[in-house]
């Protein structure tokens, strides 16, 4: 059975946690005027364009609910895409970016959680989604996300003694 958006929204808003950052690319938010109130945030579960974005389901959890987002996408048919890293030096933050796509309609959802970048450690999703062990694994390569409880978390694409992670902004070269 093919899920609605409508249900999609509501099964991740129970998930929905509210000190978690807004999806990044929204572009920089004015701010209000002196005196003026403050806008709420944007929810953490938004449904978006998606001939704009290119998926339809922008969701943002906590980084202890990212085996939770992962089981409601499992329940509704989704099957994983891809997962990556963002680097937002600044902010001091790591971002994980999970990709699923319905192989039976053409919804795509992205799930998001963000970690500290001196400790970047979450969960694996490896439990619900076999596929997402070599995605994993070449993220924790290639940005030093660490995912705990991941079966063989060994470098996949890097040198077994790497001690680098390349797509991190402060990267400097190889040793």
């Amino acid at each position: 059975m093919i899920p609605s958006l409508d249900e999609l929204q509501a099964a991740f808003l129970k998930l929905s946690a509210p000190n978690t950052p807004p999806p990044a690319g929204g572009g920089a938010q004015a701010l209000p005027a002196e005196g003026a109130p403050t806008p709420p945030p944007p929810s953490p579960v938004q449904v978006v364009d998606p001939n704009v974005k290119g998926y339809h389901l922008d969701v943002t959890v906590a980084p202890d609910q990212v085996v939770a987002a992962a089981q409601i996408a499992d329940q509704h048919g989704f099957a994983i895409d891809t997962v990556t890293g963002v680097d937002w030096m600044a902010a001091g933050q790591m971002e994980v970016v999970y990709d699923f796509f319905h192989p039976a309609s053409p919804l795509h959802a992205v799930i998001r959680t963000r970690v500290p970048r001196e400790h970047p450690e979450l969960p694996t999703i490896s439990n619900v989604f076999p596929g997402a062990n070599w995605h994993e694994r070449e993220t924790h390569d290639f940005f030093g996300i660490r995912f705990t409880g991941h079966p063989n978390l060994t470098p996949l694409l890097l040198p077994e003694d790497a001690t680098y992670h390349p797509l991190r902004k402060d990267f400097a070269g190889a040793p």
